[in-house]
């Protein structure tokens, strides 16, 4: 089955490089180094290397936390971080600078995963969330690096989707180090799968600490859209949701003077969303033009990058986006930290055992449309008793599922340790047998 899918992996490679440079039309940052896809890196790295892959941006904030840890635990260590998308590499170097080594992950196939492996030599990694690369971890037990997948989380559909491809799942969840889940649900679903005793650790999202640079990015915003205004935030829309809400909106009522602000998910897709106000006859403003809002203009366009957690600050009400299509959703953790009133659609599969918490908790709402989005969003809009509530419920939901990085870290924290002291006592051996 592995070699199946090798194959598969093989037919598409000559296309990859053009649709990487398709990519870097709006994201230029995917056509740098497109060689390290491949297994080209450049430059020695100081040994022992300790490696974090986190995919994209929110695994790269999940990861922000753990990194600054192993950096302190092992301040003889060079910590490699590696992403599959260009808003991860981008959010890592504002993060860290350079007090990481960062590289893209290759392809999964294997000359450039072994090509990986000797130039990096790393000494363990963690896979953050769902980063299942079959070659990747069957080449790295090979030869001898632990794999650990840490913030692990295995929605039921996918775990269906994995179980139809048992022989090339099985294998795979059994060669990892370890696993440490979300939640007991995502453990049994591991588990069922063929993984080793997977442990829950819970959600590092729930560690989020919100900058002062997002608070303060948040007033700003306020001032320029004016302070007394009511603003809702529609976060992280993906595609197709964006007509569906301006449809809604169009059917719908919201207060006098309600300020729309829509955040697309992708970076590519800002100009679209922007076409589609234009043909639509709906002023709007953009975030890049860094001017005042109009009080007779209704919607802003957020068209930038890692200001996520500054629109959220903002926001009297915030939706969380991915959910009114069926994408699973992306973080309400983000909202919540931040105290909003929290609106999901029907769709979050990705972040189920945090949304049904949330709903229970109260810091949370769903909808089931885009018309009874809006209907909340006026609603909510108009009472602030109810938006305080929430906002109350959401701080307590919060703080009472702080801790997974530090229950992440006593699990992780002796593995570690046995990884850099092994290799620098089989050094020591080679040195004196020499």
């Amino acid at each position: 089955m592995r070699a199946l899918y090798t194959l598969l992996w093989c037919l598409a490679l000559p296309w990859l490089p053009l649709r990487l440079w398709w990519r870097g039309r709006k994201e230029r940052g995917y056509r740098e180094r497109i060689g390290e896809r491949f297994g080209a890196y450049r430059g020695p790295v100081r040994p022992p290397v300790l490696w974090v892959h986190a995919v994209s941006l929110g695994e790269t904030r999940a990861a922000a936390p753990l990194v600054e840890r192993i950096r302190r635990a092992h301040p003889e260590a060079t910590v490699l971080l590696t992403h599959m998308t260009a808003t991860g590499r981008a959010a890592g170097h504002a993060l860290f600078g350079d007090g990481v080594v960062q590289a893209w992950l290759p392809y999964d196939v294997p000359f450039a995963v072994r090509a990986f492996l000797r130039h990096f030599s790393p000494r363990a990694g963690m896979m953050i969330e769902t980063e299942l690369w079959p070659n990747l971890v069957a080449l790295a037990a090979e030869a001898g690096v632990p794999l650990y997948l840490v913030n692990g989380r295995l929605s039921e559909r996918s775990a269906r989707g994995y179980a139809r491809v048992r022989a090339l799942a099985q294998p795979m969840l059994a060669a990892f180090a370890g696993i440490a889940a979300q939640s007991a649900a995502d453990a049994a679903r591991f588990g069922a799968l063929g993984a080793r005793a997977p442990v829950v650790t819970g959600n590092l999202k729930f560690d989020l600490e919100i900058p002062e640079a997002a608070l303060a990015l948040g007033r700003e915003l306020r001032l320029r859209c004016g302070e007394e205004r009511p603003l809702w935030v529609a976060g992280s829309t993906r595609d197709g949701e964006e007509t569906l809400i301006l449809d809604a909106l169009g059917r719908g009522a919201l207060p006098a003077a309600a300020l729309t602000v829509i955040v697309p998910r992708h970076p590519q897709r800002f100009d679209a969303v922007a076409a589609l106000l234009r043909q639509r006859g709906i002023p709007f403003v953009r975030r890049s033009d860094n001017a005042p809002v109009p009080a007779d203009v209704g919607v802003m366009l957020g068209d930038s990058m890692g200001e996520m957690l500054g629109y959220y600050a903002a926001a009297d009400v915030a939706f969380v986006g991915g959910s009114l299509v069926p994408l699973g959703g992306q973080n309400l953790i983000e909202p919540i930290a931040l105290a909003r009133p929290t609106l999901i659609g029907p769709h979050t599969f990705n972040f189920a055992e945090a949304t049904a918490n949330a709903l229970a908790a109260g810091a949370a709402r769903r909808v089931d449309d885009a018309d009874a989005l809006v209907a909340a969003v006026g609603e909510l809009l108009l009472d602030r008793a109810q938006r305080l509530a929430m906002g109350q419920a959401a701080l307590a939901f919060h703080a009472a599922h702080r801790g997974a990085g530090e229950r992440l870290w006593q699990w992780l924290a002796p593995r570690l340790d046995s990884a850099v002291g092994g290799a620098a006592a089989a050094r020591v051996s080679a040195s004196a047998g020499g």
